[in-house]
């Protein structure tokens, strides 16, 4: 056991809570995968973004009656121990967060090395690995400290996608055509709108990481449910705006191509170089990349903490009150990762991977729901359409392998 000069700070407040969740959520995913979900959905992408976020909605619903009734770090893990009291199911579905949000994190380097070449040529793989020494430095600084910037970040984030809808929304008739094209790729689309919700999914990636850092939040039974709805919902809306926008100033073909996409829109509507929402971006992208790696080295301390995982990763620095172990380990596997693999791929990889943590929390909570004699039918039912809608998203990928 830690003595109690080394164990996590309580010192996030419930605003900062939500601000830290949306803007993990908002840089995983539009800033740069809108490109990608268009290539698989076409003009019918808002439609997949809503249909990730319903699926993710049911979810969000059993995360928040279970971090209000077990507010600790490595959550998802604590959640299987405590429902089906079996520790191999436990420490696998630690090591998948851990793995889903190291695989995130590798996703948006790239985002970040795509927006940066609006500035400066420069070796991806170089701009990437300086990115994310910066990154761990500022993790390893002080919890304190990450969610100040994250929350700062966010605020930045929220502009950009602001003013790119106000550059870049289109005329009435423009819209009008626009939706027309949509409910004619919804229509005819059948098993390829839910692949492209099945890539949108990725864009939901961070509501989960809420709960993570659940030693450090103040009065958390009442802060993380209300973090994670807030989350959910905003970037919900600000996901299915801007994948209209996107799709009305460029094909979806074109989009598919971009791993800088929201640059590309701007330049489709205002011409010239996108120089003011790239700068932006690259702050958006490194939020989210920031905010994985602190949940994933929390959810490492976690795991160690509870002997799942070797003793030393869940040493606190003494003077920053941060795992250090942990952080430096997760950073490794990032790097790994994002030197090795395409965006394309580590998108659809963090999604299948989550969606099985998604299935296994919502039993989790239905098992513990039915446990409770006050529980609701509703209270019930909720974490059942959240357990099958995962499995149905998960086989989408699967289908059309098959198909």
């Amino acid at each position: 056991m830690n003595d109690k000069s080394t164990t996590l700070h309580r010192t996030v407040s419930a605003p900062m809570l939500a601000l830290y969740g949306m803007g993990n959520i908002l840089g995983a995913g539009i800033y740069v995968l809108v490109g990608k979900v268009a290539g698989v959905s076409g003009y019918a992408a808002p439609y997949a973004f809503a249909l990730a976020a319903l699926v993710a909605s049911f979810t969000g619903l059993s995360y928040a009656r279970l971090s209000s009734r077990f507010p600790k770090s490595a959550g998802e893990a604590n959640y299987a121990l405590i429902a089906f009291e079996q520790q191999w199911l436990s420490l696998l579905i630690g090591l998948a967060i851990i793995l889903s949000g190291v695989v995130s994190s590798a996703a948006i380097l790239h985002g970040f090395a795509a927006y940066l070449q609006v500035f400066v040529t420069v070796w991806d793989k170089l701009a990437m690995t300086l990115a994310l020494l910066m990154l761990a430095a500022v993790a390893a600084w002080g919890i304190k400290q990450s969610i100040w910037l994250t929350a700062s970040l966010t605020v930045i984030e929220v502009f950009g996608l602001l003013y790119v809808l106000l550059v870049a929304w289109p005329e009435p008739t423009i819209a009008g055509e626009v939706i027309a094209h949509a409910h004619a790729d919804l229509s005819s689309l059948g098993l390829a709108l839910f692949g492209g919700a099945f890539v949108a999914f990725y864009a939901y990636v961070g509501f989960e990481d809420i709960v993570n850092i659940a030693e450090e939040v103040k009065e958390p039974q009442r802060a993380l449910p209300r973090a994670i709805l807030i989350a959910l919902l905003s970037t919900t809306i600000i996901y299915v705006l801007i994948a209209f926008v996107a799709v009305a100033r460029v094909s979806p073909s074109v989009l598919s191509q971009s791993n800088a996409p929201l640059a590309l829109i701007y330049q489709s509507a205002a011409g010239g170089k996108a120089y003011g929402i790239s700068f932006i971006a690259l702050f958006a992208v490194i939020n989210g990349a920031l905010v994985n790696l602190i949940m994933c080295a929390r959810v490492v301390y976690g795991m160690a903490d509870a002997n799942l995982l070797p003793k030393v990763l869940a040493r606190v620095n003494p003077k920053t009150r941060t795992p250090l172990a942990a952080t430096a380990l997760v950073t490794g596997l990032i790097w790994l990762l994002a030197v090795t693999l395409p965006l394309l791929s580590l998108a659809k990889i963090t999604s299948f991977i989550l969606l099985l943590v998604f299935s296994v929390v919502n039993a989790s909570c239905w098992v513990v729901m039915t446990r409770e004699s006050g529980s609701t039918m509703w209270a019930k039912l909720m974490p059942l359409i959240g357990f099958l809608t995962c499995i149905g998203l998960m086989a989408v990928p699967v289908l059309d392998w098959l198909g």
